[in-house]
């Protein structure tokens, strides 16, 4: 696997994902998680959110030890269109 094979695929997903978000309890976040399968959730201060159907799921009542995916730790999170 390339370094690269992420970052592209992060890119794609980013053109099909709604700018909205959808917050859930605690309870309801582990049900999508088991229906939406993702292989990575992001965790940022005390949100965990992954991209699914299309939309941003997150919540605020989780820890990483919630999950049995790979918890990868973003240092921003934003829905401001991208610059450097």
């Amino acid at each position: 696997m390339f370094v690269g094979d992420g970052g592209a695929a992060a890119s794609a997903a980013a053109q099909f994902t709604s700018s909205y978000r959808v917050k859930f309890t605690r309870d309801e976040f582990l049900k999508l998680v088991e229906i939406a399968e993702p292989q990575i959730i992001y965790h940022r201060k005390r949100m965990h959110f992954f991209a699914f159907d299309g939309f941003v799921m997150y919540t605020f009542e989780c820890s990483d030890d919630d999950f049995r995916v790979k918890i990868i730790h973003a240092i921003e999170f934003s829905n401001m269109a991208w610059a450097e």
